[in-house]
């Protein structure tokens, strides 16, 4: 497969036809369901999670499954998937990319649906009291993920998704999507942590992003943490433009 790109970003034009239908166009051809799901994870405490919803069907109701929904006949996918993370959360201009499409043939026992999985990176905080009752909808730690059995193959999915978001945090700053504006060295380092898996190195950390400058220091500290308290710190989305725009290559 191609490299995925992301959804936020303006279509490219393309050539539409408007003439008329070839009357046997795809005549002997059989129409087959086409649906989205949605990995969507969030950042919470010191550990990723993933916003997991109770399937409402037979004849696995009740168990954990991803959040998506049906593609309709007059929206893309990129749409779908859209439109599927702000009807649960009420976000929009949310971080999106496309992972894979699964199409195995008996991936759903009832009929033959053909999905693509997506995964999106949103903060927690302002969907708490945003998540509709109506889906079951919660957050859970990646930690506790791991132990869970899924819908059809929804744990693939989310394996894809994962591993997918853990390569491209490495080489460009999207975990900063998953904080809020404001944010202090530790929580930042406890994000890459959680989402790559593995500890990090605490003076190295903060040597290599704070040596980047794409943050910036502000004069608020957050309280409570320790005696001295520890500074809050911005991303600097244009700073980062700036330097991509001179070669600059972000690296963790």
């Amino acid at each position: 497969m191609s490299e995925p790109s992301t959804i936020n970003q303006k279509n490219r034009p393309f050539v539409r036809f408007t003439g008329h239908p070839t009357p046997h166009y795809h005549k002997e051809e059989t129409g087959l369901l086409n649906s989205v799901d949605c990995v969507i994870f969030g950042f919470y405490g010191t550990e990723l999670h993933l916003l997991l919803h109770r399937f409402p069907y037979e004849p696995l109701v009740g168990h954990w499954a991803l959040l998506g929904g049906f593609v309709h006949p007059e929206e893309s996918i990129d749409d779908a998937a859209r439109k599927t993370v702000v009807k649960l959360t009420g976000l929009q201009d949310v971080y999106m990319e496309q992972v894979y499409t699964f199409g195995d043939v008996y991936r759903v026992p009832t009929d033959r649906v053909i999905t693509t999985c997506y995964y999106a990176l949103i903060e927690v905080e302002p969907t708490l009291n945003q998540l509709s009752h109506e889906y079951g909808a919660t957050w859970q730690p990646i930690s506790k993920v791991l132990q869970l059995e899924l819908v059809y193959d929804h744990f693939t999915m989310f394996e894809k998704a994962l591993e997918q978001l853990r390569r491209k945090v490495r080489y460009q700053p999207i975990g900063f999507e998953l904080l809020p504006e404001k944010f202090t060295m530790l929580e930042l380092r406890n994000l890459y942590e959680s989402i790559l898996g593995r500890p990090l190195d605490k003076r190295n950390f903060s040597k290599k992003i704070l040596n980047m400058n794409l943050l910036v220091k502000l004069k608020e500290k957050q309280k409570g943490t320790s005696r001295r308290g520890a500074y809050f710190f911005q991303f600097d989305e244009k700073r980062y433009q700036e330097l991509v725009s001179r070669g600059f290559l972000f690296e963790i």
